[in-house]
């Protein structure tokens, strides 16, 4: 069975383009933690050109939460803004590129 997570992101990955981040370039890396194992998911913008990869590289900006967070953020349960306000995501860097990012996770009552 995939994670929401992981179908998120392949979704994501298999765009290519997304007009709605047209004007944006930079890096983010998910940083999804389940006890002490960490899954990260690195997205790359080129003017809305998305690529999405496992790597574990600098990025312009880092989100850190668990992973069961996420999924409820990959989901739609969960609004990825409250949570950061919440305290139960992190972020880290150019927060502009996670402001513009959460326009592509899915709005409550648009769950998968």
């Amino acid at each position: 069975m995939t994670s929401a997570t992981t179908e998120f992101f392949d979704e994501l990955g298999s765009r290519g383009h997304e007009p709605m981040l047209e004007k944006t370039t930079g890096t983010v890396r998910f940083d999804l933690t389940n006890g002490k194992r960490t899954e990260r998911w690195f997205v790359s913008i080129d003017k809305g050109d998305i690529s999405v990869s496992h790597r574990n590289a600098a990025a312009d900006c880092t989100v850190r939460a668990r992973k069961d967070v996420f999924e409820g953020v990959a989901t739609g349960e969960v609004n990825a803004m409250a949570s950061v306000l919440r305290g139960t995501i992190a972020v880290e860097g150019d927060t502009l590129l996670v402001v513009l990012f959460q326009r592509l996770f899915p709005a409550p009552g648009e769950q998968s």
